[in-house]
């Protein structure tokens, strides 16, 4: 088995380019991603998000060899903004009011490696923010100990087409939830 980027593709950083100039990638993991990518979904400022796997040392993995835990990945929410209007700082606020990140390798009732917390960054400023934020984060959460990994973002590998925007699109039990920029309705996940 591969283990580094010199000989598995997988391990290379994410090489992909926003859709327009002015435009960046941003990559959370925070538990399911489904319910994950509504909330960034809904950020003014945010273009575009896609779900995916990230972080792992397969090439291609499909969702049911993810779940299998032997291949590292992490379910991630990529998303692509527009700094002008959505600052970085923005996206880490949501990212750390929208999970716990003091439980490793699950998120409520979702369990497994590809559930742990984590911030994958595309520069050094995101990593630099990433890092305060954890910071202070913790000092916020006292005793509770963050095991939030922050790590330069690796290659994306884009889930499933029926994974994308699964809760606008109400998939699993029909129910569609808002994607407008600014709602704030409960989300709802379930799978």
């Amino acid at each position: 088995m591969a283990t580094s980027a010199d000989n598995n593709p997988a391990l290379n950083p994410d090489t992909d380019t926003p859709s327009k100039p002015g435009l960046e990638f941003a990559e959370f993991g925070a538990g399911c991603f489904w319910g994950v990518e509504l909330s960034f979904q809904r950020v003014p400022g945010v273009v575009k998000t896609e779900v995916g796997y990230s972080q792992g040392h397969v090439q291609d993995p499909n969702y049911q060899l993810v779940c299998s835990g032997t291949t590292n990945h992490v379910e991630v929410v990529r998303v692509q903004f527009d700094p002008e209007l959505c600052p970085y700082t923005n996206l880490l606020s949501l990212f750390w009011g929208r999970h716990d990140p003091t439980t490793p390798n699950r998120q409520g009732g979702d369990v497994g490696a590809q559930y742990r917390s984590g911030i994958y960054y595309y520069n050094e400023t995101q990593a630099r923010l990433a890092q305060e934020s954890k910071e202070a984060k913790q000092l916020e959460l006292k005793d509770k100990k963050i095991v939030t990994e922050i790590l330069p973002a690796k290659r994306f590998y884009r889930a499933e087409e029926y994974h994308q925007q699964y809760l606008e699109k109400g998939e699993g039990k029909g129910e569609k939830q808002s994607a407008e920029k600014g709602c704030n309705d409960p989300i709802r996940c379930y799978g």
